[in-house]
């Protein structure tokens, strides 16, 4: 599957309060979809430059400070044409017909290509599985692709087959039509044995790949909980989601002062002996229900506990384990 895209073109002038800012961070407001790391290879590239005709600048950087008046043409060059090929990839499918496929997905696979994971991939597997019968409203690189899963979380996961089904099951996202229970292994004992998290999420400012609960600016997320099994040092939780932010569970329990077991982002390094123990994030998207976007039939689908989630529960319950 082959695609192209036209070039962006973006122009932008600096105001008062922009006077004395580093350009990227500058720009990286004015283009909040897109990366710092990103805007400073448009910089390196010549991708970006000052409009103004008096400038003597021939060589900009990142570094440059911004002046009050300055326009910068910002060319955001169309993607490289890009193929994803269908891999024999296992699949554990929990359900299929022609509309839809549900599968488990295992820790550590990535859902689509991205940067640094180009192939292996779910969507390498389903476009071999399906036989390349997947919609297309995902693009390229995102064929079927309705939802998302964390590299590192397991579990339930929708792709659609057509472009009917897609945007139907689309729909029921948006509106939170769709159930969606995970389990989760976290650090310590809740003080609350169920509650409710309102806490907007939005991107950190000091580093754009990790999420944090915000007071203005961020989106609305919602997340209930509840205990299901204390073990004393973790615990084991049960989050329903009413809204799909990203990371949303990770950075709702950090907040709460109870990260999920194994999340070095979010929690305690890769050094403590549990993280050690655990070898990813304990989060698993256990259940998901939705509308059959043909059948109107509500639908509902588990996913096992994984073995490695399954494996600390036990050490947890029996007081043993590794250091």
């Amino acid at each position: 599957m082959r695609t192209t895209a036209a070039k962006q073109r973006f122009e932008f002038t600096a105001g008062e309060d922009a006077h004395g800012q580093r350009l990227d961070i500058w720009l990286q407001h004015q283009l909040p979809d897109h990366s710092r790391a990103f805007l400073q290879k448009l910089i390196q590239d010549g991708h970006i430059e000052i409009q103004n005709p008096k400038s003597r600048i021939q060589n900009l950087k990142s570094s440059h400070r911004v002046h009050a008046g300055e326009t910068f043409v910002v060319t955001i060059p169309p993607p490289e044409p890009s193929e994803v090929t269908p891999e024999a990839i296992p699949l554990d499918v929990l359900y299929e017909d022609d509309d839809l496929i549900v599968i488990n997905k295992p820790p550590g696979l990535v859902v689509h290509p991205c940067p640094g994971h180009r192939a292996h991939t779910l969507v390498n597997a389903l476009l071999h599985h399906c036989r390349g019968r997947l919609s297309g409203i995902g693009g390229v690189e995102r064929p079927g692709i309705v939802h998302r899963l964390d590299h590192f979380t397991s579990g339930c996961l929708v792709a659609a087959k057509n472009d009917v089904a897609h945007r139907a099951l689309q729909a029921q996202f948006k509106s939170r039509a769709v159930a969606k229970h995970y389990l989760a292994i976290v650090w310590g004992v809740p003080r609350l044995s169920r509650g409710r998290i309102e806490a907007a999420i939005g991107r950190s400012a000091r580093d754009r790949k990790k999420m944090i609960v915000v007071r203005r600016g961020g989106r609305e997320a919602v997340t209930e909980f509840e205990v299901l099994k204390p073990f004393g040092e973790a615990s084991l939780v049960r989050c329903e989601l009413h809204t799909g932010r990203t990371h949303q569970i990770r950075v709702h329990l950090a907040a709460l002062g109870h990260p999920v077991v194994g999340d070095t982002v979010y929690g305690p390094g890769r050094r403590h002996p549990l993280n050690k123990l655990a070898g990813r994030q304990m989060l698993h998207a256990h259940v998901l229900a939705f509308e059959h976007p043909r059948t109107h039939k509500r639908l509902e689908f588990t996913a096992p506990l994984p073995q490695d989630m399954a494996a600390l529960i036990e050490r947890l319950e029996s007081g043993k384990r590794e250091t």
